[in-house]
């Protein structure tokens, strides 16, 4: 928790430093790589740096901290730090890189800030950071050792490559050596690493689409203007060896009798069709409700697999939406107040953030509970790396 010193400072410039921390982070991350241009390579993606969204997630993040220790005093923001540190175990972080950042974005705050900063300005939102800092470390470590091996990286092997739906593709891979294998659980994702044309690495999570456990496939759509998607469909081939880390993701399928919902929209369904695979796969006699919405049916990448683990399940029942409907398909896009939801349920939810303007194809209603009042469990669409 905050000290009684530095809460009156940290209540008082809230607001001044939320205002420009949109402008500190830019000049942060100039600083960062200026000095340490290796962290693009493998770490912190170029794409997001050109385009902003890594100073958003940034932002975003110490922003809502700061703000949590104001508005609920003596707490931590657990879930919040969960989803964090959880990026950030994926991407290999290390107890020695927060201070790294430390240094150079308490130096961007003091240029940007440089009229109005104090000695105690300073010291409380130091604090600020490495109270953070500190559980997200805690955080990291337990997770680390919860991994069945201490290595980073492994090398698979791509066993088969397959179309999956229109701009989409399915990865299988296969162990290239004997590191021993964490068992992922239904809703996790990896990290993978990929070397563009310039030689320079990058990496993407990705939610792991089909069977949990030791296997590791995963589905992504190919995004003309990214550097990664490209490079996987048009490059990586059967045979090639790709780099993945161990499987993370605090948002899996929990224990229990009661109803799932999954509700997904586009390639959300990856960590969707996962939770559903699990449960047909173990035989459950749970009530699940797949709930799926797509621009046409060609579109929908994991198709035959969810639709075959729907009808391997006595209690599923599968609903969806598309723009250009067929037979037994809603028109449009997805709203769940259209839908009979069961009490008490599990509700699971991934797909596209809205647009300001009209949503996009698919776009799945992100209501934060049920009618129940029963908490949704969302994931992002993109994996994005708060705090980095």
């Amino acid at each position: 928790m905050l000290s009684d010193k530095s809460f009156p400072v940290i209540e008082a410039t809230l607001p001044l430093v939320g205002s420009r921390i949109g402008e500190i982070t830019p000049k942060f991350y100039a600083r960062l790589f200026a000095a340490h241009p290796e962290l693009l390579d493998g770490l912190f993606s170029r794409s997001n740096q050109r385009n902003g969204n890594q100073q958003q997630a940034l932002a975003g993040s110490i922003a809502a901290f700061a703000t949590h220790l104001v508005n609920n005093p003596g707490t931590l923001p657990e879930t919040v730090l969960a989803r964090i540190a959880h990026r950030h175990a994926s991407l290999g972080i290390t107890e020695p890189q927060y201070q790294v950042v430390y240094e150079h974005l308490f130096a961007a705050i003091a240029e940007d800030l440089a009229e109005v900063i104090t000695p105690e300005i300073a010291e409380a939102w130091t604090e600020v950071y490495w109270l953070m800092a500190d559980a997200l470390i805690k955080l990291e470590k337990g997770l680390y050792a919860a991994q069945a091996n201490g290595t980073m990286w492994s090398p698979w092997r791509v066993a088969a490559k397959t179309a999956a739906g229109t701009g989409s593709m399915t990865f299988i891979l296969e162990p290239a050596d004997d590191t021993p294998i964490t068992s992922a659980l239904p809703g996790q994702y990896v990290s993978v690493k990929v070397a563009l044309p310039d030689g320079l690495r990058q990496v993407r999570q990705y939610s792991l689409s089909g069977d949990a456990g030791t296997s590791r496939s995963f589905t992504t759509k190919k995004d003309d203007g990214g550097e990664v998607s490209p490079v996987l469909h048009n490059n990586v081939q059967v045979g090639d060896i790709l780099e993945i880390s161990n499987p993370y993701g605090e948002i899996t399928l929990k224990d229990g009798e009661g109803p799932v919902v999954l509700a997904s929209a586009g390639i959300g369904c990856t960590p969707t069709a996962s939770i559903l695979r699990s449960l047909a796969e173990t035989g459950s006699d749970r009530q699940v409700l797949v709930l799926h919405a797509e621009s046409d049916l060609e579109s929908w990448a994991l198709r035959s697999q969810m639709t075959d683990d729907v009808e391997r399940l006595d209690g599923a029942d599968l609903q969806l939406w598309l723009e250009r409907p067929v037979a037994g398909a809603r028109e449009g896009f997805m709203s769940l107040r259209e839908v009979d939801l069961p009490a008490n349920a599990s509700l699971y939810l991934c797909g596209p953030l809205p647009s300001p303007r009209r949503g996009y194809p698919g776009q799945a209603a992100r209501p934060a509970h049920a009618s129940d009042g029963t908490p949704v469990i969302v994931w992002p669409k993109r994996r994005r790396l708060p705090g980095s």
